[in-house]
C-alpha cells in the first residue's frame, strides 16, 4: 500500500504531498492541470528516469518521496534528481540503494496500468509477457532462459574462434614459409648492433694496439711517468720535514701515480681485446645473412623477432584449436539438449496457463459488460529459436460477439474494448502480487452502461487493495473513498500544479464540474 508521496520541485510543482487511503483514491482535475507530472513522480520514485529540464526553474534538485506499506513494515523511499548533472540519488529507508534492488521490490509496490498499457495490448510481444505472468511456475521461464543464454554465450565462442581459426588456416602455409626462414636464420635480440659494433672494432684494432702500446710506454719505459713520479713523490716527503706545505703537494702525487696504475689496467685490457681474434669475414657474413632476411620480410630487425614468436604462438593455437572447437561442440549439443527440454516444459506450462487464463479473463470481460457469448483464445505460432527447437509464443484472440471467426485485439478491439481488456488482464494479475493498483484514464472510449459497470469492478478491486484512479468521469470519481483534485493556479507571474484532497462539499463541487453542472450550496 502506497500511504504517502511528498513532491518537491518538479516541473509545475513546488510542494506537494499526498496521503493516501487503502480503498480507492480518485485524482481528478482539467486537462493540462498537471496530472501527468504526478504520474511522473511516481514513476520516477520507483525506477523510471526522467530528465534535469523537468527541475522546477531555480531550484537545484528535485525530491521525490513515498512511504509504502510492506509485509506490517513501512518502506522509505527517497530519490533526488540534480538540476545540474541530470544523475539522481536513490535511498531505501534512508540508505543509500540501486535501481537493482528497486526493480526487485516494485512489482510488489505499485501496479501502473496507463492509455499506454492499452496500445501495448496490440503487440504479440506483451501478449508473451503477459502470459508468462500467469504461469502456474515461473520456474520454467527462468530454466528456459538460462538454457538460451548458455547456449548464445557458447554459440559465441565458436564463431568467435572458428571465425579466429578461418584466417590463420588459411595463412598457414605462408605463416609456416615465414617460420622457417626466420628459423634459418634465427636472429637474436640486438645481434645487428653488436656485429656492427665489433666490425668497427676490428676495423680499427690495429690503430688501437698501437696507441695502447705507446701510451704504456709512457707510463713504464726508462724515465716514464710513473718512476718519475715515484721519484717526485719522495723528494716532496722529504721537504715536507721542513715545510708542512709540501706534505699535500706529496700526496697529491701519489695519488697521481696510482691512478696511473688504473690506466695502465685499462691499456692492457685493450691488448688483451686486440689478442682475440676477431674474425671480419665471419662478421660481414653474419650481417649480411640478416639484412637479406630484413629485405625478404620488410621489416626491421627487431620486428622480425616478435614476428617469429607471433607466429609459433599462431600456429600452436591452429594446433590446439582443434580440441577445443571439438569440446565446444560438445558442449553446444549439451547446451541445445537442456534448451530442448527446458523450451518443450515452458510451451507445455504456456498451454496449460493459456487455459486457465482464457477462461478467467472471460469471466472478467462479461463482468465488464460484454456479452456473454464472449470468447478470448490464444494462438501459438511456433517461432524457431535453434535449428530444430521451436518455441511457442502466444497471440490473444478474441471473439466479442458470436457469429465472427476469432480475430487479433489490433483488429477489431476499440478503445473502449482495449480499455476493459487491459482492466480485465490486471484485476487478475494483481490477485497475485496485491500491489497497488495506478489506473491511468483507463475508462477512455467507454460510456453508459459499460462504465458503471467498468465503475463497479474497480471499487470491488478497491475492497481487497489499494487502488489509485485517476479519471474525468464522474460516475467513477463518485465512488472514491478519498478524492484529490488537482489544480493549476498562477501566482506573482509564476505557475504552480496543487493538489488539494477535497471535503465532502468540495467533492460535490468537483463532480459538478466533471458533470458540466452549476453548483450551489
Amino acid at each position: 500500500m502506497l500511504e504517502l508521496v511528498r513532491i518537491r520541485n518538479l516541473a509545475l510543482i513546488d510542494d506537494v504531498e499526498l496521503e493516501f487511503c487503502p480503498g480507492l483514491n480518485v485524482l481528478t482535475g482539467e486537462s493540462g492541470a498537471g496530472k501527468s507530472f504526478i504520474l511522473r513522480a511516481l514513476d520516477f520514485i520507483l525506477g523510471e528516469r526522467i530528465t534535469k529540464d523537468l527541475v522546477r526553474p531555480g531550484r537545484d534538485r528535485a525530491l521525490v518521496e513515498a512511504i509504502f506499506h510492506l509485509d506490517d513494515q513501512e518502506l522509505y523511499l527517497r530519490r533526488e534528481l540534480s538540476a545540474q548533472t541530470g544523475r539522481s540519488r536513490l535511498f531505501i529507508n534512508d540508505d543509500v540503494s540501486s535501481q537493482e534492488r528497486l526493480a526487485v521490490l516494485r512489482p510488489r509496490l505499485l501496479l501502473h496500468t496507463s492509455q499506454h498499457g492499452q496500445q501495448r495490448l496490440l503487440s504479440s510481444e506483451h501478449h508473451v509477457e503477459i502470459l508468462d505472468s500467469f504461469l502456474p511456475e515461473t520456474k520454467v521461464l527462468d530454466a528456459q532462459r538460462f538454457a538460451r543464454e548458455s547456449l548464445q554465450n557458447i554459440l559465441a565462442r565458436k564463431s568467435e574462434l572458428e571465425s579466429r581459426l578461418a584466417g590463420l588456416v588459411a595463412q598457414r602455409e605462408f605463416l609456416e614459409f615465414q617460420l622457417a626462414e626466420i628459423q634459418k636464420v634465427a636472429p637474436q635480440p640486438g645481434e645487428e648492433e653488436e656485429l656492427v659494433h665489433l666490425r668497427e672494432l676490428s676495423r680499427h684494432s690495429e690503430q688501437l694496439r698501437l696507441l695502447s702500446t705507446e701510451a704504456q710506454g709512457l707510463v713504464l719505459g726508462e724515465n716514464g711517468l710513473q718512476d718519475q713520479c715515484t721519484a717526485l713523490e719522495r723528494i716532496l716527503v722529504s721537504l715536507s720535514a721542513a715545510d708542512d706545505d709540501f706534505k699535500e703537494y706529496a700526496q697529491e702525487a701519489g695519488r697521481f701515480r696510482d691512478s696511473l696504475g688504473e690506466i695502465l689496467s685499462a691499456l692492457r685490457g685493450v691488448q688483451s681485446e686486440q689478442r682475440e681474434a676477431i674474425d671480419l669475414e665471419k662478421i660481414e657474413k653474419r650481417l649480411w645473412e640478416l639484412q637479406q632476411l630484413q629485405r625478404k620480410l620488410k621489416r626491421p630487425l627487431e620486428s622480425i623477432v616478435a614476428l617469429g614468436t607471433e607466429i609459433e604462438d599462431n600456429l600452436s593455437f591452429l594446433d590446439a584449436s582443434g580440441l577445443e572447437l571439438n569440446q565446444l561442440e560438445k558442449e553446444e549439443k549439451q547446451a541445445a539438449s537442456s534448451l530442448l527440454q527446458a523450451t518443450q516444459a515452458l510451451n507445455q506450462a504456456r498451454q496449460v496457463a493459456a487455459q486457465t487464463l482464457t477462461s478467467s479473463l472471460e469471466e472478467e470481460l462479461i463482468g465488464l459488460g460484454f456479452s456473454e457469448h464472449l470468447k478470448v483464445l490464444v494462438e501459438f505460432r511456433d517461432v524457431p529459436i535453434y535449428l530444430d527447437i521451436v518455441e511457442q509464443r502466444p497471440r490473444f484472440l478474441w471473439l466479442p460477439n458470436p457469429g465472427l471467426e476469432p480475430q487479433p485485439l489490433d483488429r477489431i478491439a476499440s478503445g473502449g474494448e482495449l480499455s476493459r481488456f487491459l482492466l480485465a488482464v490486471v484485476s487478475l494479475q494483481a490477485r497475485q502480487a496485491l500491489p497497488a493498483l495506478l489506473f491511468d484514464e483507463v475508462d477512455s472510449g467507454i460510456g453508459g452502461q459499460t462504465l458503471i459497470k467498468v465503475a463497479e469492478r474497480i471499487r470491488d478491486l478497491a475492497s481487497t487493495q489499494q487502488v489509485i484512479l485517476i479519471t474525468h468521469w464522474p460516475q467513477l470519481a463518485r465512488m472514491a473513498d478519498e478524492h484529490f483534485a488537482i489544480r493549476k493556479e498562477v501566482h506573482d507571474g509564476q505557475t504552480y500544479t496543487l493538489c488539494m484532497r477535497l471535503s465532502a462539499d468540495e467533492r460535490q463541487m468537483e463532480l459538478a464540474r466533471m458533470a458540466g453542472e452549476e453548483f450551489s450550496v
